[in-house]
């Protein structure tokens, strides 16, 4: 009925011969009472009593310039001689429309929301709703919420784990990619854990459960994720100071505008200074601030979940972004956390195997983890594994015993020097070993030295790469370790770490957390770790880091968790860090530089050189306008790739758990 006139060839003269300009302005104001208390409700309640308390929010802007528009218009329309002639201008339309703008730039940003919190709801959807679980011998399908700590519940092929559990019987292997990032499913059989949300292979498992409901790792996974999206950053509590002032500074800005045009502005002056004033209120509701940082937190930290980087804490994602060193912890950080068989040397004539599956046998006979890693590599390289006799442990030099009729020795050098046993061809590749951290070994068989071996815990994969990335992205890094300072240095040697601190106790780690914090020069430290002695170093740091391969104790102390336990974690979140916080950054110069440059426009700064006086229906526009540009900005996020793609590796395998052989790898 309103543009229609300006818009539609031959309506206005319609309208004049039908209802006539008062029938018109009649039914416009009674729609636009529909739009206003029906959808735009939503603005008087909670605008109006927040107006009233003296603490005007983006809800009272609107309420505000829409109730203006419509109470101007309706006395225009019931009382038009309580108006000047030159000022009876109806702006209906204005409010109806202000509203619906309004409403629809919300509705596409509670739609980006949703898309924002979508990592959140594929996590869910790894959840079953219904297992079957064995009661009183018959096994039955219930609600998986129904399961209890210890029931057996029956895991068939190609189903997802309910609830985090051991295998008590059956063999499969498990795609576990949703927790670890690997993709290499892991082989399962009787002894293993299970995590629920991962999806079974080709076989049939049965598990007990031992951790349900809100205590599963899943759980715990999408506590972390909604919690971190809730939370405010401290650079969201500027904007919140700033908005505290910015609303009345707005409506001060629309009284003096309404005063000026009503004074000094051109008939209709009623008029020009009610589109003015409303335009102002409506084009600085700052709803694109509210949005700025909250909708950039919540896909920043969804997108991290999706790359295995879990904030425990919201204030994590903007201090990781500030961070200027990273200290590691050495052992199942760095390194696999497991001793491996890394090299052996074999003397003239000596056959490796025969030597090799010598050793295993003595070995064999021994829990401590050396002895271990010697028997795991004999296995690894298909050896046949003798029995030994006669076995005897010595205590701080190795052990001894009989392998197919023959005396053999596996220890260290000390050993070999009490049985009067020279090692001199072997002992410049041990001397070469210990230098690079390596724990030396050797092999004598009826009385003759035969070969070296040397047992070390493997560095990660990644390990180089992430220390180097993070070089490159001007992150200093630092190694603070329990171990013994030569293995540390060899360690730091061959990454590339130029700080090592090395043979302290827990107490000793948070003091070098500290004196390294200072060293940083006013910038801020972040320590990762996966023990349960890395815990004080991780609260101490400012942020704390564990790796979701370690203890349940540093994983609570820490401010953000790496689920895959991969070191390149610690590169990609400092990326998403950096990211989100650019992203927030570009949100905020966007809202507020939008604000400052409309506002002197909506105010009629331009009318009088070039006759430009901005609509409230444009203004309301433009503001939504605002909030969704916002919105897809942050949503951008949902797009980032990794820095560096994670190449996962298990630390210690559980019981009955073995990879796959094709992701097996032989250090030599």
């Amino acid at each position: 009925l309103s543009m229609g006139a300006h818009l539609v060839p031959g309506m206005a003269a319609l309208i004049d011969r039908t209802i006539g300009a008062t029938g018109s302005a009649l039914v416009q104001m009674a729609l636009t009472a529909l739009v206003l208390m029906w959808p735009g409700r939503v603005f008087l309640a909670k605008g109006i009593p927040a107006l009233m308390r003296g603490a005007p929010d983006m809800n009272a802007l609107v309420a505000l310039g829409a109730g203006a528009a419509f109470l101007y218009s309706s006395v225009v329309a019931l009382v038009p001689g309580a108006v000047p002639a030159a000022a009876r201008g109806i702006y209906f339309e204005a409010a109806a429309v202000i509203v619906t703008l309004i409403l629809l730039g919300r509705w596409l940003e509670a739609r980006a929301k949703g898309r924002a919190g979508a990592a959140i709801s594929r996590l869910l959807a790894l959840r079953p709703t219904t297992a079957r679980v064995e009661r009183n011998g018959h096994v039955l399908e219930v609600p998986a919420e129904d399961i209890r700590v210890g029931d057996l519940v029956h895991v068939l092929p190609g189903g997802r784990v309910p609830v985090d559990g051991t295998v008590v019987s059956g063999t499969s292997f498990v795609d576990e990619s949703m927790i670890t990032g690997e993709p290499v499913p892991v082989q399962k059989s009787a002894g293993a854990t299970v995590v629920g949300g991962t999806v079974n292979g080709n076989g049939a498992l049965v598990i007990r459960a031992t951790r349900v409901g809100a205590d599963t790792t899943l759980a715990q996974i999408i506590r972390m994720v909604e919690d971190a999206q809730a939370s405010k950053l401290p650079i969201q509590a500027l904007v919140d100071r700033v908005t505290e002032w910015f609303v009345p500074a707005v409506m001060a800005v629309a009284l003096v505008t309404f005063a000026l045009w009503l004074a000094i502005g051109p008939e209709p002056r009623l008029s020009h200074a009610l589109v003015a004033a409303v335009s102002v209120l409506l084009i600085a509701c700052p709803c694109a601030m509210g949005l700025a940082t909250p909708t950039s937190i919540m896909v920043g930290t969804g997108r991290a979940a999706e790359l295995g980087i879990l904030f425990r804490k919201g204030d994590a994602l903007q201090a990781l972004g500030e961070v200027d060193r990273v200290v590691f912890d050495k052992t199942g950080t760095l390194t696999l956390g497991r001793p491996e068989l890394v090299e052996i040397v074999t003397m003239p004539g000596a056959d490796e195997a025969e030597v090799l599956a010598a050793a295993a046998a003595i070995e064999a006979q021994s829990e401590h983890p050396i002895a271990r890693a010697i028997l795991t590599g004999a296995r690894e390289r298909g050896l046949d594994v003798p029995e030994a006799t006669s076995f005897e442990a010595l205590t701080g030099l190795g052990a001894v015993g009989t392998v197919g009729g023959r005396r053999v020795l596996v220890g260290a050098d000390r050993l070999m020097r009490r049985e009067g046993i020279a090692t001199d061809e072997l002992a410049e590749a041990a001397s070469a070993a210990s230098a690079r951290g390596r724990t030396p070994l050797f092999v004598a068989i009826d009385g003759r030295a035969v070969a070296f071996l040397a047992v070390a815990d493997p560095l990660k994969s990644t390990a180089r790469t992430a220390i180097e990335a993070l070089r490159d992205m001007g992150i200093a890094t630092a190694l603070v370790t329990g171990d013994n300072r030569v293995t540390a240095q060899a360690v730091a040697d061959e990454l590339g770490i130029s700080e090592v601190v090395a043979e302290v106790l827990p107490a000793g780690k948070v003091e070098a957390v500290e004196r390294l914090r200072d060293e940083t020069r006013g910038g801020r430290l972040a320590f990762v770790g996966d023990g349960i002695n890395d815990a004080p170093a991780l609260a101490a740091a400012d942020v704390g880091i564990a790796l979701g391969t370690g203890t349940d104790v540093a994983i609570e102390t820490a401010d953000v968790v790496l689920v895959s336990g991969d070191p390149v974690g610690v590169v990609n979140a400092v990326h998403v860090s950096w990211a989100t916080m650019r992203n927030i950054r570009q949100n905020l110069a966007w809202a507020f530089g939008y604000n400052i440059l409309l506002i002197p426009v909506a105010a009629g700064a331009l009318y009088p050189a070039f006759g430009i006086l901005l609509s409230p229906m444009l203004a309301a526009g433009a503001m939504a306008f605002s909030s969704v540009s916002v919105v897809t900005n942050a949503l951008r996020l949902r797009r980032l790739r990794p820095r560096i793609a994670p190449v996962t590796e298990a630390p210690a395998p559980a019981a009955g758990a073995r990879r796959m052989p094709a992701r097996k790898e032989v250090h030599a």
